[in-house]
């Protein structure tokens, strides 16, 4: 029987959260197509809009 042995001794435990990185700000090509996908959806929600009104006489 060994006289002594060898403990694993973890690392300490960590209280403060991980600092967290900062968003890279989206490209001028992602806004644009943000943009016009934007107008489209309206577009298209007055178009149904416009469809679903009864005609008035």
């Amino acid at each position: 029987m060994p006289a002594f042995t060898f403990e694993k001794i973890s690392p300490p435990v960590r209280r403060a959260p991980a600092a967290t990185t900062p968003k890279k700000p989206r490209g001028l090509i992602s806004q644009m197509i943000d943009r016009f996908a934007e107008r489209r959806a309206r577009r298209a929600l007055r178009a149904s809009v416009r469809r679903d009104e009864k005609p008035v006489k």
